[in-house]
């Protein structure tokens, strides 16, 4: 597929974000990626927020380093798994592919546990880099409509920014336009764009600057299933020209370009 030519089932199906990997490795490999992914992801965002409350007592300056370190993780990461597993890291964007028939079941609910086991394990080692208790329940309150809707907000825009990037034959700026979204909505959304079920979850671990509320966390999550659905719709509206197959693609079953 060149950069501008209008990608087909096979191509969606193993490329970043929309499929399981052009290198069309078996499932054991792309979980280790998935999980892997994940753990470097909560890292960079859990971790990140420790430093900035480390290094500064002005909120605005702390979200504004928060942001950078979760938007270059994001590329890098996506750029280093991109081709492995497709670098998802996130069971929205599974779910959505799932929908639009890029990704099996089998796989779809695999990989969603690998984001989200990775994910609290990356919350974790966060946790114990700076010295503070590996597993700490965060008290961070994050319950209300604005919330809410941001969280509606943030993970339609992640989904549109990621189908129609790779829809419209261009790929290879997937990594830079999701870091982008994703650094630029910690600042025009007042959720701080979570968008991200597994990251919701593991960031109930961390009583710390990027932490959340148990108790907070499953409105978020159903929030985020909601864009996620909102997006689909959307996606099948703004970019038609790609129609499903009856069956889901296997991308490990079709022979390397």
């Amino acid at each position: 597929m060149t950069e501008t030519s209008e990608p087909d089932y096979a191509d969606l199906a193993v490329l970043p974000e929309t499929g399981t990997g052009t290198l069309r490795l078996d499932l054991a490999r792309r979980l280790v990626a998935e999980a892997l992914g994940s753990t470097f992801l909560l890292i960079a965002v859990v971790g990140s927020g420790i430093m900035a409350s480390n290094l500064s007592t002005d909120t605005g300056l702390q979200l504004l380093e928060n942001a950078a370190a979760t938007g270059g993780a994001l590329i890098g990461l996506i750029l280093m798994f991109g081709a492995v597993s497709g670098a998802h890291f996130n069971p929205v964007v599974t779910l959505v592919d799932r929908g639009l028939g890029s990704i099996s079941n089998r796989d779809t609910g695999l990989y969603i546990v690998a984001q989200t086991i990775g994910a609290c394990i990356g919350t974790v080692l966060a946790n114990v880099m700076f010295a503070l208790p590996a597993f700490e329940v965060s008290t961070h309150d994050r319950s209300s409509g604005p919330l809410w809707l941001s969280e509606v907000i943030a993970t339609v825009g992640l989904l549109l920014v990621i189908q129609g990037c790779v829809r419209t034959g261009r790929a290879n700026a997937v990594p830079y336009a999701v870091g982008a979204w994703i650094a630029g909505a910690y600042w025009f959304t007042s959720s701080t764009s979570f968008a991200n079920p597994a990251v919701t979850v593991a960031r109930t671990l961390t009583d710390t600057f990027a932490g959340i509320a148990p108790s907070s966390a499953p409105m978020f999550i159903a929030m985020q299933l909601i864009g996620a659905v909102i997006a689909f719709g959307l996606i099948r509206l703004l970019y038609p020209h790609v129609t499903a197959p009856d069956h889901p693609v296997d991308p490990t079953s079709q022979e390397p370009a």
